[in-house]
């Protein structure tokens, strides 16, 4: 008889084995998962270019953002913490892939970068090493890949490590053109992710209503001589912290 239910920690866990282990892409047991999928660099993956998402830097040549501490969540290659770092941020980056963050350790090398990169779950990791406080948290890609009950350990990250005045950037997918439109319910009746879910504009303003939106829009195409990268199937947005 297992009577192991103490603490919400103890509950996310417990959600967290209702999925298939195929199925994890948020742990540092979905690493191996992440691994592969970084293994053969040459592979037409839309977001392996070596270039900063075009609302990124949208944002700081409005000037919507300005230079200090970043965090940059599910870093991949490090394509959005080499630009961030190239315009005088210092920035943190974490990823659950040690290929990934190989890749992007290279990258780094070669533009003389100074990043400080963590491999691992980032969750764990806001205790000890992700500390802050950040003045930006930027996610490209990594919130869509989390099954709904970790949006509260993501939430706590915000609350945790994200300074007061500070902005969290966000790309993720947007509803109707790339995604699962299953409600939070059916995930863990089916034990998967379908590849990640979808958001629409409505629920993201939802989860985040804590905080001030300053923007939220589709992703702009761009094509591929532009020194960004841009897919229109994602939604980008941007938050902001009370002071």
């Amino acid at each position: 008889m297992d009577r192991n239910i103490r603490s919400v920690d103890d509950v996310l866990a417990l959600l967290d084995g209702l999925f298939a282990s195929e199925a994890d892409r948020w742990t540092t047991e979905g690493a191996s998962w992440w691994d592969g999928f970084y293994a053969d660099r040459s592979k037409p993956v839309p977001f392996f270019v070596a270039k900063p998402d075009e609302n990124l830097v949208s944002y700081l040549d409005r000037g919507l953002i300005t230079p200090g501490r970043a965090l940059d969540l599910g870093c991949g290659p490090g394509r959005n913490a080499l630009h961030l770092a190239s315009l005088g941020f210092e920035v943190d980056a974490v990823d659950l892939s040690p290929e990934a963050l190989a890749w992007a350790g290279e990258r780094a090398r070669e533009a003389g970068a100074d990043i400080r990169f963590h491999c691992g779950d980032a969750f764990a990791l806001a205790a000890t090493e992700l500390t802050g406080p950040y003045d930006l948290i930027y996610d490209s890609g990594c919130f869509h890949h989390l099954p709904p009950h970790r949006r509260i350990s993501y939430r706590a990250l915000l609350d945790r490590a994200l300074a007061p005045g500070g902005h969290l950037a966000l790309t993720c997918f947007a509803s109707g053109e790339m995604g699962s439109e299953l409600s939070d319910a059916a995930f863990y009746r089916q034990a998967r992710l379908d590849g990640g879910l979808a958001y629409t504009p409505e629920s993201l303003r939802w989860i985040f209503s804590d905080l001030t939106e300053v923007e939220l829009r589709r992703m702009r195409d761009e094509p591929p001589a532009s020194p960004n990268f841009g897919e229109p199937f994602l939604w980008t947005a941007l938050f902001r912290r009370a002071v």
